[in-house]
């Protein structure tokens, strides 16, 4: 799970050597913090955070096959 999101994050950023994801594993949930550059931080996001809805997206179905359950937070 952490690297799906580390490659996407790095596709879409400009400056692909800030990002970090870190996991704080659980029992059932995994919390994953994805960390950005703060010039890239809108891009992450996205308009009306569409992108970062996306993101969840995915993690949620990659999680779901694996089942346990996975969040993300976007740290400044």
């Amino acid at each position: 799970m952490k690297e799906i999101i580390e490659i996407i994050a790095r596709s879409i950023v400009d400056a692909p050597d800030a990002v970090s994801v870190t996991e704080i594993s659980g029992m059932h949930t995994s919390i994953l913090e994805l960390k950005v550059s703060k010039a890239d931080i809108g891009k992450i996001i996205g308009k009306k955070g569409r992108t970062a809805d996306a993101l969840r997206t995915i993690l949620s179905a990659v999680s779901a096959k694996g089942k346990k359950r996975a969040v993300l937070e976007i740290v400044d």
